[in-house]
């Protein structure tokens, strides 16, 4: 099989909601389904292959078995798988965090650190994100905001709607706010560093772990910069390029490709059915489905009435 279909792990962290289990049909984590990893190599939450001679099988033993030329020579600049992709519920609001860059998370936690984008599937009215500082902030006035529970005063509360793509550069305050349903493209990491949870406790009745000191070392203080639109792409940076297909059903009923030796391609259905072709393979999707097609399996189609999100690298 050239089209592997993924079963994402789901993860339940006490702000999520129920949306990814009754509309995108993902298994329920728990009495919360936080988020789902659609692809995912990150250890010990990885993706798993549900069709054809690998069925059963982690993608990333499906990469060991058939070796790195499955991520296509643009994946060569990376020492490990470069994404990781989810669906994000957020019923309630997400803590205040930041991620680290590459050379501060290699140093400080022997991984990545963590640039990401969002694109917003759904939103409820007068949602927003914080995202940044609305103005520039010492490193002492971050410190004792922190402490004394005002840093929402000094953020940018950025409202958002459906369609609406948001791009987080490593080094940038930010946090998903109450009521929000998103995919997330990320580098390949899991190095968070919460500043602010607005005095929450876990499943077991514990203040959740802050991480003050390294947010203090590696927080961008100032209002985050423009990006410029990245058309035709909703977004690209040196870890990922993302492309939106819009398929009517109608006049618009399909999309034709090739999937070339510079990157395998990843196919994440946000809405809608139809059906994905590559070579003699022919698979039925729906919502919430999750492919990922090597590189070098050539020609693919995308029929039917669908939105999808298309990730690869360049």
């Amino acid at each position: 099989m050239a089209i592997l279909k993924l079963k994402a792990p789901t993860k339940d962290y006490l702000w999520g909601g129920k949306r990814l289990v009754e509309e995108f049909g993902k298994e329920a984590a728990g009495d919360v389904t936080a988020e789902s990893w659609e692809l995912s190599c990150f250890p010990g939450s990885e993706s798993v292959i549900e069709n054809g001679d690998f069925k059963g099988k982690t993608i990333t033993e499906y990469i060991k078995e058939n070796g790195k030329g499955v991520l296509g020579t643009a994946c060569e600049k990376f020492d490990d798988f470069p994404v990781l992709i989810k669906f994000i519920d957020a019923k309630k609001d997400l803590s205040l965090q930041v991620h680290p860059s590459d050379e501060y998370a290699k140093e400080h936690e022997g991984q990545f650190g963590k640039t990401e984008m969002w694109y917003i599937l759904d939103a409820e009215k007068d949602a927003f994100l914080y995202y940044g500082f609305n103005r520039k902030v010492t490193k002492e006035e971050f410190e004792r905001r922190i402490e004394d529970q005002t840093l929402t005063e000094v953020l940018n509360a950025y409202p958002v709607q459906k369609g609406d793509v948001v791009f987080i550069e490593s080094g940038t305050l930010h946090a998903i706010g109450a009521g929000i349903l998103l995919a997330e493209i990320q580098q390949n990491s899991n190095v968070t560093y919460r500043v602010y949870d607005y005095g929450r406790r876990d499943k077991d009745g514990n203040l959740r772990e802050l991480h003050v000191a390294k947010a203090l070392d590696v927080t961008d203080l100032g209002p985050v910069k423009k990006v410029k639109n990245p058309a035709p792409h909703i977004g690209t940076c040196k870890y990922f390029t993302v492309d939106k297909v819009d398929l009517t059903g109608d006049f618009t009923n399909k999309i034709c490709g090739t999937v070339d030796e510079s990157s395998f391609l990843h196919v994440l259905i946000v809405e809608g059915q139809g059906e994905i072709r590559n070579g003699s393979d022919a698979i039925a999707y729906k919502k919430g489905d999750s492919f990922f097609l090597p590189a070098g399996s050539g020609d693919y189609e995308l029929s039917g009435s669908c939105e999808a999100v298309l990730t690869y690298e360049k």
